[in-house]
């Protein structure tokens, strides 16, 4: 039986460090569910909405209103779907997109549509694809680039493994960006502890900081899913990950396991 992992790709893995979306990097994501499809159903929770739209808009004439980010995640959405489709397309894989709010993950009866919807899609080997409603509800825009809502659409389909790919190997004692000889903390069992080294530092695309990926950890935790961190930029970094030639901080219960 394959085990279920739900991988979460930040706004900063998506544009490869740079103001726009990476087909290259949407490739190689494309190549590793290739690589991964015999032994892991995945589920991909992506951002990026408002990257794209950056590709097409004069943000000379754009504020930083929530709501005019809104306005860019509606023009961006299906840019950013478009782009994953004729990517994965290319390489024999199908894509199905999966718009959701926090009200969808906290109903019951909701819960159980996405599981059965998500369910079937990957029975008919399609790669399910989820983002946010930002048309609609605002908390990722504000709060935390998907961090939360990938814990949360990892809990409700049981999934064995949350991979969180941003642009940092994963949690450290010190902030990296500061400091350069910061130790990367490989496992971690005690959130109370892990708050300690907790750094708000963001990207300059992204809008998540470690703060929210702690959050997304303790849902996964109280629920006996394994969570990891690690950095997305790296090429193929999921499957080198899973072979453990790539750092990341891996969070679970002592009792645990993937």
């Amino acid at each position: 039986m394959k085990k279920k992992l739900v991988l979460k790709i930040g706004t900063s893995t998506l544009t490869a460090g740079t103001d726009t979306i990476s087909y290259a990097k949407i490739e190689d994501l494309a190549r590793q569910i290739i690589l991964l499809r015999e032994e892991y159903d995945i589920v991909i929770v992506s951002s990026g909405s408002i990257a794209a739209a950056r590709q097409y808009v004069d943000m000379s004439r754009i504020n930083q209103e929530v709501d005019s980010k809104q306005a860019l995640a509606a023009i961006g959405q299906h840019k950013l779907m478009r782009m994953y489709d004729e990517v994965f397309r290319a390489r024999g894989c199908d894509v199905a997109q999966c718009l959701l709010v926090y009200h969808d993950v906290e109903n019951n009866a909701s819960k159980e549509n996405i599981r059965n919807t998500v369910n079937r899609l990957l029975e008919m080997n399609y790669t399910p694809i989820i983002n946010e409603n930002d048309t609609v509800a605002v908390d990722e825009i504000v709060l935390g680039d998907n961090d939360k809502l990938s814990a949360y659409v990892a809990v409700i389909l049981e999934a064995d493994l949350l991979v969180l790919a941003s642009d940092i190997d994963g949690l450290y004692e010190t902030d990296p960006r500061i400091d350069p000889v910061a130790q990367l903390i490989p496992e971690v069992n005690d959130l109370s502890l892990a708050s300690n080294y907790v750094s708000e530092t963001k990207s300059d695309q992204g809008t998540g900081g470690m703060a929210t990926k702690i959050s997304a950890a303790e849902l996964c935790m109280q629920h006996g899913i394994e969570m990891w961190i690690m950095n997305g930029n790296h090429p193929f970094f999921l499957v080198k990950a899973l072979d453990g030639k790539l750092p990341y901080t891996r969070f679970r219960n002592a009792s645990s396991y993937i």
